[in-house]
């Protein structure tokens, strides 16, 4: 997918490092940023025609965070094919993730000025594969709080109130009770754990399911 540039000197910028000189990647890696996050946005946005927003974002977070760039970097073996200085060389940075997927984004924008945007969507959808259609499983669901927050804010209810009832255990085993009320529905859930906010986290899953929103 690398060959057949018109414009040979865009995929040289692409993969020189900035430790290597200039001109360097780093203005194409800006770019890129940008179209590669609209590329995502909108296949996701056409695949998954019944997610919601918050899903959607979660799952382009997924694709575009750095580990995943740097994946998708090595299986098409661009560290190979970086231009780094004495410096990154000699500490191996052809392995390292941020200058892998910094060299991702800056390939997409190279095949982007240099032939278009319909071939860096083409590029995005061939690097990317099967991780498009599998970013919903694979991308973290929403913590308990956010989305128990989220479902009582679109019923128009009133938000939950979190209230600590008892801290204790020693300084390396802390514990925590809390209770999450929902006023308006007249629950009241009891969570623990390690720290006030895994309570918290721990009553609202409870408030959830109690409402039938655990799956």
């Amino acid at each position: 997918m690398l060959t057949g540039f018109r414009d040979p000197e865009l995929l040289r910028q692409a993969l020189r490092h900035r430790s290597a000189g200039k001109p360097n990647n780093e203005r194409l890696e800006f770019l890129g940023d940008a179209i590669l996050g609209l590329l995502v946005s909108d296949a996701l946005y056409r695949k998954f025609p019944k997610a919601s927003e918050g899903e959607l974002t979660q799952a382009r977070s997924h694709l575009v965070r750095e580990s995943t760039l740097a994946e998708i970097a090595r299986e098409q073996d661009l560290g190979s094919q970086l231009e780094l200085g004495p410096g990154e060389l000699k500490s191996g940075g052809h392995r390292r993730d941020s200058i892998l997927a910094d060299a991702v984004e800056a390939v997409i924008a190279a095949v982007y000025l240099d032939t278009g945007f319909a071939s860096a969507q083409s590029l995005v959808e061939h690097w990317f594969g099967d991780r498009l259609q599998l970013s919903l499983e694979k991308s973290p669901g929403k913590d308990p709080k956010t989305k128990l927050q989220e479902w009582l804010q679109s019923k128009q209810h009133a938000l939950p109130v979190y209230r600590l009832l008892q801290a204790g255990g020693s300084d390396h085993a802390r514990n925590f009770d809390v209770e999450c009320v929902l006023e308006n529905l007249a629950i009241i859930t009891a969570g623990s754990g390690t720290s006030v906010k895994s309570a918290e986290a721990d009553a609202a899953r409870k408030a959830l399911t109690l409402l039938g929103l655990n799956k």
